[in-house]
């Protein structure tokens, strides 16, 4: 059976946790190919809100093995607090979660090395979330990076003292020093608790599965505009976000990829610093924020927010052979009685394009509006696509026409249940 691709079309928070939960019941696998504690991916069930980090958004479904890849990096704190966090909540996750030896290991140094290279960019910050991901990423491409299957060893607290020290180093160029005493008692702690989970060659583990007939959900972080290659660099992730970093992230073949699902609100938002074309300044973005409660699930920080972005998402699409969308959030636009859909660029010596431009070209783009009529109705209370309001409908096919992929389905509230198939 063929290995089934989620990813995010825009710069992240597009509710890719809420999507795989939906999607979870019917595989038998939910793999995280990368990423690591700066995801925030959230779902709603039951009149509860679960935010998960770093532990695949299969897991509160007793039948589905929740498989940690390769390409993720791991922080054993935060890992070993969100797995507490489902044990206080009954979830039963110990049978069917699996970690891979090859992730890499996010230490405190880490988390410190990022806040002294973010503080070191005065006002040219990327806006990264503080977590470690930089520099842990960094270790791996150095080859110098501390992996699970090290904790296994020995001579892992020697392997530790040496990868601190190399981080003190880089430290004392700021004229800083790491500051982490505090932090290593309870790091070598979650150390532990990590050596008593199913630690593992996963790509193995996977492979063993696709013999056997399963069918694999590979669950992807941030967003495709955030890709370490085709994002708006340098403000981005460390990692690759799109459909392709599933193979090396898990440790599958290409031949084995079939459905690609590409989320996308109805809108845009973006954390941090960088371009955004279609940002709004005004009481319209502060309306979409409020109404979509846009604040970092992670960090916490006010999302910006924006029109939705088209020639963003045709390159999207292409890059991952998207085969089906998924929109979420329709119901932010619920109170507008027109709502603006970029169609095209205009550069900066006044010709249109459909195409997104190099990162270092998109602040001196303007964007193309399209006007469309809103819905101007409450959508919390549909239950089938079949009763979405005609204006809704003609918004949907105005996207299918310019995107060329379907929309399959339509989330029209927070809850797992307010999930529209089409």
């Amino acid at each position: 059976m063929p290995v089934d691709v989620l990813v995010g079309l825009q710069w992240g928070d597009e509710g890719k946790g809420k999507i795989v939960d939906v999607l979870a019941p019917t595989y038998d696998a939910v793999a995280r190919f990368q990423g690591g504690p700066n995801a925030g991916h959230t779902l709603t069930f039951d009149g509860i809100k679960h935010v998960l980090h770093q532990v695949p958004s299969g897991i509160f479904h007793p039948h589905i093995l929740n498989i940690v890849g390769n390409g993720v990096v791991l922080d054993p704190i935060v890992f070993r607090a969100e797995l507490q966090k489902l044990t206080d909540r009954g979830v039963d996750w110990a049978k069917n979660l699996y970690i891979s030896k090859k992730a890499q290991l996010i230490l405190p140094s880490h988390r410190a090395l990022d806040r002294i290279n973010e503080e070191a960019r005065g006002g040219s910050k990327i806006g990264s979330t503080l977590k470690g991901i930089g520099p842990t990423y960094s270790d791996k491409i150095g080859r110098v990076g501390l992996r699970v299957g090290h904790i296994l060893l020995p001579d892992f607290e020697t392997r530790y003292k040496e990868a601190v020290a190399q981080h003190g180093s880089l430290a004392s160029h700021y004229n800083k020093e790491l500051e982490i005493e505090e932090l290593e008692a309870d790091f070598f702690s979650a150390v532990d608790f990590l050596r008593t989970l199913q630690l593992t060659n996963t790509e193995y583990l996977l492979n063993d599965l696709l013999t056997q007939g399963k069918r694999i959900l590979a669950e992807g972080a941030q967003g495709s505009l955030l890709d370490i290659d085709f994002g708006s660099y340098p403000y981005v992730t460390s990692s690759s976000t799109i459909a392709a970093g599933a193979c090396t992230g898990l440790g599958i073949a290409p031949r084995h990829i079939d459905k690609v699902y590409g989320i996308t609100k109805a809108y845009c938002t973006r954390v941090g610093s960088g371009p955004f074309p279609t940002e709004l300044h005004d009481e319209v973005g502060e309306q979409i924020r409020q109404a979509g409660r846009e604040f970092g699930s992670t960090t916490g920080r006010p999302r910006r927010t924006g029109w939705i972005d088209l020639p963003a998402l045709r390159y999207a699409i292409m890059l991952n052979g998207v085969t089906e969308l998924h929109l979420m959030k329709a119901d932010v636009l619920d109170a507008f009685t027109e709502i603006q859909a970029c169609t095209h660029y205009r550069t900066a010596n006044g010709e249109s394009s459909p195409q997104l431009p190099d990162p270092g070209e998109l602040t001196t783009i303007t964007p193309e509006y399209r006007t469309l009529p809103g819905w101007n109705s409450d959508l919390t209370t549909i239950t089938d696509a079949a009763q979405l309001p005609a204006n809704l409908q003609a918004y949907l096919d105005f996207l299918e026409q310019e995107l060329q992929v379907p929309i399959s389905i339509v989330s029209v509230g927070p809850d797992r249940i307010s999930t529209l198939h089409r």
